[in-house]
């Protein structure tokens, strides 16, 4: 085993786990913001009435919270590659 090796694994490991940590709050905030947006709609097709089609303070609270989500898992997918590097340098 190789001080390389087992730097990227560390490296690896943590930049996973943070990546996750950071990721899973606003990921979790965009659904729920996800299925009230839909309730709603299906609420005012139900009633028959005309959504206003501009955008509101939840759909850009959903567009941040899933941006915020995918950037933090590219750092979960950065730990990952790092994990895998860490296997095939020798």
């Amino acid at each position: 085993m190789n001080p390389i090796n087992l730097l990227l694994w560390l490296a690896g490991v943590a930049l996973i786990a943070f990546g996750y940590s950071r990721a899973r709050g606003p990921w979790t905030r965009y659904q729920a913001l996800k299925q009230e947006s839909a309730n709603e709609e299906r609420y005012a097709n139900w009633r028959g009435g005309v959504r206003d089609s501009s955008p509101t303070g939840a759909s850009v609270a959903m567009d941040m919270y899933r941006r915020q989500a995918q950037q933090w898992g590219v750092v979960a997918i950065v730990g990952l590659v790092l994990v895998f590097f860490g296997f095939f340098i020798r």
